[in-house]
């Protein structure tokens, strides 16, 4: 017997038993790095949404939309005349940043209806006050009567996940700034679908404080696009070495 015929050869068939792998590899491979655009898609999306936040909330107020959209006038800063009607305040439950970095505090948004001089009521977020200061009657020093201008930036409807509570417009608990709901619950079922977060007053020692509002949006989409990309990468290093372990197994010699 020649040394031809007792080497040990390939396995027949190798190759053949590698286009199941294959394809299924290569459909991973073209969904995981299509996710990876995409993110890169989104981020340049989430780029130009917070470019267009920033500059609406940062521009000067001007009336209110009279035909509110959401997708054009979110975060538009808006400066309206009228008077609160603070016997009719719903307390939101809420957390607020706190003086120490890092430490949140626990407390309320206060929703007050605010009467339009030029006729129509909307909700206005007049900021937030710590549990505390939750009665009224504990900071009268930071209720606004009378005439008054307020200004700030127009937000649509919070929506309540899966996590939040329901409301208790019985009990007045609110636990999302439900526009609809509220102003329902407040006796002003016509008031404007939008509300809007006042302006932080500089130097002001009362509450409750506005200016809570952070435009700060998150954009971790290259964070995502790089994880994708990654796991392509594994999953074609991982199929390298398992085609070449397939393609190298050899067929023990005839004896």
């Amino acid at each position: 017997m020649t040394a031809a015929e007792t080497a040990p050869r390939t396995r027949p068939g190798a190759i053949r038993d590698l286009f199941p792998p294959a394809l299924a590899t290569l459909i991973a491979l073209a969904i995981l790095l299509g996710l990876g655009v995409w993110q890169f898609e989104r981020k340049g999306e989430k780029e130009a949404l917070i470019a267009r936040i920033v500059s609406r909330s940062q521009a000067e107020p001007v009336a209110p939309p009279a035909d509110w959209n959401p997708t054009r006038d979110e975060f538009e800063h808006v400066r309206v005349a009228g008077r609160f009607l603070n016997d009719r305040e719903t307390l939101v439950h809420g957390l607020a940043a706190g003086e120490t970095p890092g430490r949140a505090l626990q407390g309320y948004y206060v929703i007050t209806p605010f009467r339009r001089d030029d006729g129509g009521t909307v909700l206005v977020n007049r900021g937030f006050v710590p549990t505390e200061l939750k009665d009224q009657a504990d900071r009268r020093d930071g209720l606004v009567e009378g005439e008054t201008t307020i200004v700030g930036l127009l937000r649509g409807s919070e929506p309540r996940t899966m996590f939040v509570p329901a409301p208790d417009p019985v009990r007045n608990e609110w636990f999302n700034r439900d526009v609809p709901g509220i102003a329902a619950a407040r006796g002003f079922p016509d008031a404007a679908p939008y509300l809007i977060e006042v302006d932080a007053t500089p130097g002001s020692k009362t509450w409750p404080r506005g200016g809570q509002l952070r435009v700060d949006l998150p954009n971790n989409h290259l964070q995502y696009a790089f994880t994708w990309f990654g796991i392509a990468a594994c999953l074609l290093g991982v199929f390298s070495v398992f085609a070449w372990k397939r393609l190298h197994e050899l067929e023990p010699p005839a004896a």
